[in-house]
């Protein structure tokens, strides 16, 4: 009986468990022979079936159990002695240190006719094998047996790649990849086809580089270096020394911010570009024609694949009065002539929090109105509290539970009126900055004629492969619905290039995603908060020490902040740290690789850390899961 392959996108999975729980109902349903969830997060499932089995029963079978389905994708598959490779997922157990995932690796590697071998982390039990049609599962069930594990095979399937024959630069398509987007999504992309030897082509409309080189990242992070100097030149913490804030000039600092962006623009986009000759740049914006090519302006193009990388923009909430009060945004208020004096941003995340202490400590009187509880409620509560106690310390206004109901301008003036806590309340000031999110820049594309699916905000919905719902165009960036940030963005590239143009399914992990916001002090996590893990069905003990504890800070005279470790009882696993601190992005690293591979509380506290540097207050975290340690002595363990 013929087989097809089905990728359902699955939603509402929100722990660890949801996958097993997915996966058991699909492989209920008649006729399905294997089900494979690479985790929770990937919010998708591969089912191999039976010709006979419908869609629709696997939907439905889904929302039986709790969560939502849609077709994804779905493929005819070939006879099994026809297909020259096949995908193995095995189940492992036994791996309960970072080195294990390396020793399952090599024994899985080592088996004749394996030709690659993925394990996400040894926290995943899970190895993904692709070796060629002659392997059978039993020899790679003995090799990880016989390397001291055990193994089972959850899945195992041929590949087909989809209608994806892999050209090698002879088919009659003017690409092999035509990259649509400038930014460090699509420059990864581009490289890594380049490097490949294909046919390469880049659209961009706009400045070269993206968001992170011209208004985003870089722009901001110098402004914010820039007002803190001015601020620390009048409020530093050191007896003995006097230093006094004498001029500030906005447009000289407005114009070193410029003029790092375009030495950076030229650094590391136009002279990279011109590096490799072999990627084709074509200037001016990229929209789809039904027959799947690419018109920009009068010429068309094709290609064997697409990766559209194509970004995001700033919103603007739809709110009444929002055209006559003429909102800036964070690229339009970096760009002011002149610094206004007085602003209310709208919003309490990261553009809100970085850009509202910048404007601020260069003299703007600063109300920031949250629509939520809490500012930053993606973070641990205690570190929302922490932040806003220190810019209302600096005289920046915060109030939260605000409901904007209409904007206003009278002459030179910006008017909002609110309802806080039910009160109605009116706020004046001379700007009025929205950051609210972002926007995907995917108007011009026409995505609807090659049936590339978004969800409801716009964004490119895309597998853990960067792929669309349309086989031969993958996604990266902004532009889809992964987390909103440039390295993200460049790894995505990458591993989109790679599996669009050589067939392989390499995931993009993000299981340990570090993420920084750079305020004064710093706000940085990687992993689960304790509420997360909870939800996940974790046991968990959690450890915070303050900087009053950490040397370092003491003498930079500098205690703000917490550190907090959210870690697995028993095992001592470290599942999440979350950070504010005086150069806490600094930190998170580190924090980083002990959550990426599996290091435990031991792990942290066996190790040596430098002593006067930051960094140590994440021993001394771990060391506070079982020790005062106010009364140990310095390095004392």
């Amino acid at each position: 009986m013929s087989k097809q392959q089905i990728e359902l996108g699955i939603s509402g999975m929100t722990c660890a468990s949801c996958d097993k729980h997915v996966s058991h109902a699909i492989a209920e349903v008649a006729g399905v022979e294997s089900v494979n969830i690479p985790n929770w997060q990937s919010a998708k499932a591969t089912v191999v079936a039976s010709d006979n089995v419908s869609v629709d029963s696997l939907i439905s079978a889904v929302e039986q159990a709790g969560y939502g389905a849609v077709l994804r994708e779905r493929i005819a598959l070939r006879d099994q002695d026809n297909a020259e490779q096949q995908e193995f997922n095995l189940g492992i157990g036994g791996m309960t240190c970072a080195s294990c995932d390396k020793h399952v690796k090599h024994a899985l590697e080592a088996v004749d006719g394996v030709e690659s071998v993925d394990i996400p982390g040894w926290q995943s039990g899970k190895a993904s094998v692709v070796a060629s049609k002659n392997v059978n599962a039993d020899v790679l069930v003995q090799a990880v047996t016989d390397a001291g594990y055990s193994a089972t095979v959850q899945s195992q399937m041929p590949i087909h790649v989809q209608d994806m024959e892999i050209q090698n630069g002879n088919s009659s398509s003017d690409f092999d990849l035509l990259v649509i987007g400038g930014g460090s999504g699509g420059f990864a992309a581009a490289i890594t086809a380049s490097s490949l030897g294909k046919r390469v082509g880049m659209i961009n409309g706009g400045t070269i580089g993206g968001t992170c080189v011209n208004v985003g990242c870089v722009p901001s992070k110098a402004l914010i270096r820039a007002a803190e100097a001015w601020h620390t030149a009048g409020h530093h913490p050191f007896k003995g020394i006097t230093t006094t804030q004498t001029d500030l000039d906005w447009k000289t600092i407005r114009a070193e911010k410029d003029a790092l962006v375009g030495s950076l623009r030229q650094s590391k986009y136009i002279d990279v570009l011109s590096a490799y000759p072999d990627v084709t740049f074509i200037e001016g914006y990229a929209t789809f024609q039904e027959d799947g090519s690419v018109q920009v302006g009068d010429t068309r193009y094709t290609a064997d694949r697409y990766i559209i990388a194509t970004g995001a923009h700033p919103r603007i909430l739809p709110i009444a009065g929002t055209e006559e009060a003429e909102p800036l945004n964070s690229t339009t208020l970096m760009d002011l002539e002149e610094l206004p004096e007085s602003l209310i941003i709208l919003g309490g995340r990261a553009v809100a929090l970085e850009l509202g202490q910048t404007m601020a400590r260069l003299g703007v009187n600063v109300l920031i109105l949250q629509r939520s509880s809490r500012l930053i409620p993606d973070h641990e509560p205690e570190i929302g509290r922490a932040i806003q106690d220190y810019l209302e310390h600096e005289g920046i206004g915060v109030i939260t539970g605000v409901q904007i109901e209409q904007l206003e301008r009278d002459g030179e003036t910006r008017i909002i009126h609110a309802r806080v806590m039910g009160q109605v309340r009116e706020f004046r000031a001379d700007q009025i900055l929205m950051a609210t999110g972002r926007e995907p820049n995917t108007a011009s594309l026409a995505l609807e004629h090659v049936g590339v699916e978004t969800d409801k905000g716009g964004f490119i919905k895309i597998n853990s492969y960067q792929q669309t719902s349309n086989p031969r165009i993958f996604a990266v960036g902004d532009v889809t619905t992964n987390p909103e940030f440039v390295y993200v963005a460049a790894a995505a590239g990458g591993i989109a290039a790679n599996n669009a143009l050589t067939g392989s399914q390499k995931p993009l992990d993000l299981s340990a995603l570090p993420e920084v916001i750079f305020t004064d002090p710093q706000i940085a996590m990687v992993g689960l908060t304790e509420a997360q893990a909870r939800e996940a069905g974790y046991e968990i003990r959690t450890s915070t020490i303050g900087l009053e504890h950490v040397p370092r800070a003491l003498a930079a005279r500098d205690t703000r902040g917490l550190i907090k470790i959210v870690a697995e009882t028993g095992t001592g696993r470290i599942l999440g740290v979350h950070v504010i601190a005086a150069e806490g992005g600094e930190v998170i690293q580190t924090a980083t690789l002990a959550v990426k591979f599996g290091l435990t509380i031991d792990n942290l506290t066996d190790t040596l850390f430098p002593y006067l540097t930051q960094v140590e207050g994440l021993k001394l975290a771990a060391l506070t899961f079982d020790k005062d340690v106010s009364m140990l002595s310095c390095c004392a363990v």
